[in-house]
């Protein structure tokens, strides 16, 4: 399997507090069955803003201890951006990364507001060329009230990835809904486990796939853990499928509208 979305580099953002800590997050990552990890650091102007040049520093420095403790499994160096109208300078300068080089970038958006501009800022990266992928939707008040906006970035160019945590309800009752819904009507791209801690999120992976083989089945699975990534890594382009409208319950629209 190839993890798409983590925090593992060190002091570089909110993630692992050490080398030490990266390590023993790489461990329980190749124990969990992952082969690929996609280290996917917070961009954030004002906040994390590590550039290209530190993160392929620390980077390296990963790949030596990883050799000395005998943990075989493949990183790649990505970012996780936070939404802003300059992605595409900021990627051309250097500051922030696409994913292992490609033409894709995993971006967030604020949690609790929708940008006004954000259909400009998407035509933008568009245009010079890139992929956006937005990091775990799911969790967004304003796609919790309005799950369709999914469709129509999809609709858009983008493609959506979501947390593995948000399926056994890691994010609240209102994500694992939402993930659900998104997941059924074929609106998730990729899985990541956003993880930033050791003895987290990893130990509760095989309880995870178990239960999304369940859900989605095996193939459906494959397509996202390994089969999609892999394109991306490959910087190949991805086939998008027919996607359903979601229908809320009137209760379900009660629910989110309150929250």
């Amino acid at each position: 399997m190839i993890d798409f979305h983590t925090h593992i580099l060190p002091c570089i953002d909110d993630g692992a507090k050490s080398m030490s800590e990266s390590i023993h997050i790489l461990k329980e990552a190749k124990e969990v069955g992952f082969e690929t990890i996609v280290l996917t650091s917070h961009y954030m102007e004002g906040y994390y803003e590590a550039n290209v040049k530190k993160r392929i520093e620390v980077f390296t420095s990963i790949k030596n201890m990883m050799k000395e403790n005998e943990i075989n499994i493949n990183i790649v160096l990505g970012n996780e951006i936070y939404f802003r109208d300059n992605i595409s300078e900021l990627i051309k300068d250097g500051h922030a990364s696409t994913i292992g080089d490609t033409k894709y970038i995993l971006f967030e958006l604020p949690f609790n507001i929708k940008p006004i501009n954000l259909y400009d800022c998407l035509y933008n990266i568009l245009q010079n060329g890139f992929v956006p992928i937005l990091a775990h939707p799911e969790r967004y008040s304003f796609v919790q009230q309005n799950p369709n906006m999914i469709n129509d970035l999809i609709k858009t160019g983008v493609l959506i990835q979501a947390n593995f945590g948000s399926f056994i309800g890691q994010y609240g009752k209102r994500a694992q809904s939402i993930v659900k819904k998104l997941l059924k009507n074929n609106m998730i791209h990729f899985l990541g486990t956003d993880v930033h801690r050791e003895n987290s999120i990893y130990k509760k992976i095989p309880y995870i796939i178990d239960k999304l083989n369940k859900f989605i089945g095996q193939e459906k699975l494959e397509e996202l853990t390994n089969i999609n990534p892999k394109l991306v890594l490959e910087n190949k382009t991805i086939e998008i499928e027919d996607v359903d409208e979601i229908h809320l319950s009137i209760i379900e629209k009660i629910i989110m509208k309150k929250n």
